[in-house]
């Protein structure tokens, strides 16, 4: 959500793609998934199976952000991780084709009216997750400096590698302009968490963003009320706290937007 504001803000057309079916992303923008997203109206309606599916366009809702549009999710999402194994099963080929191309194909009757499209997806590895693997064009992975956490992108990492060996076979393949690991929640005063991130750093060396995003008092706040830092007014949170919190936010936005300049050849 600060990624896509922070871009909208600057004056992008940013559309931002809820593909968890726990939906936070959806939530932090405002809407209820059990009440305020219906059937069809998620991403899962422009990338199913049947003849129920919708354009791409139908599911895309405008935000109360200048430059922002949404296209939400709720647990209809997991519908696709349901159905796809049957659909690969029969042998079923439409126009979207496999399972990882469709997202992707989806996707392009609306990119021209993008500047940056980002997109959320489940923390697991699932039919979904590889679909937007397989659209993206850039890819940023969040890890918590702590050992379960490292563990578990390490073991993430593993499964991708395997598994995009595996559907190279059918065509797919995952090229990324760039590859991002963002450290999160960072306390910059934590011992094991300095260890922790020197660790990552040693091992993923340049892969590793620049800038943390720290762990801060003002994001549980503004998490609290589902709004980003930048739409905090103030005395809603204090004024340091907020300070601190906005200049480690843009540090990571201002770095992620270099990355996309450069791969537009902007810079």
């Amino acid at each position: 959500m600060h990624l896509a504001h922070y871009l909208a803000l600057r004056g992008y057309r940013v559309l931002a793609i809820d593909l968890d079916p726990q939906a936070s992303l959806t939530s932090t923008f405002g809407l209820q998934p059990e009440f305020d997203v219906g059937d069809g109206e998620t991403v899962y309606a422009a990338i199913n199976y049947d003849n129920t599916r919708r354009p791409m366009s139908d599911v895309i809702r405008e935000t109360y952000f200048p430059n922002l549009h949404l296209v939400p999710g709720n647990l209809e999402l997991m519908d696709f991780e349901f159905e796809t194994p049957a659909a690969l099963t029969s042998g079923l080929r439409d126009d979207l084709g496999l399972f990882f191309e469709r997202l992707r194909r989806a996707i392009a009757t609306v990119e021209d009216n993008y500047d940056v499209i980002v997109i959320d997806t489940p923390p697991s590895l699932g039919y979904a997750t590889l679909a937007a693997l397989y659209a993206a064009t850039g890819l940023v992975v969040t890890v918590h400096p702590a050992m379960l956490d490292v563990a578990s992108c390490n073991q993430f990492l593993i499964m991708l590698t395997e598994l995009s060996d595996t559907l190279a076979a059918y065509g797919a393949e995952f090229n990324h302009e760039f590859f991002k690991i963002l450290l999160t929640r960072v306390n910059p005063n934590d011992g094991p968490q300095k260890f922790m991130s020197a660790v990552v750093r040693k091992i993923f060396a340049d892969n590793v963003m620049l800038f943390d995003a720290l762990e801060s008092t003002a994001v549980a706040a503004a998490g609290v009320a589902k709004k980003s830092l930048y739409e905090l007014e103030p005395g809603e949170v204090g004024r340091e706290p907020l300070k601190r919190a906005l200049e480690s936010v843009d540090n990571v936005n201002s770095e992620l937007l270099s990355l996309l300049l450069k791969q537009w050849g902007r810079i």
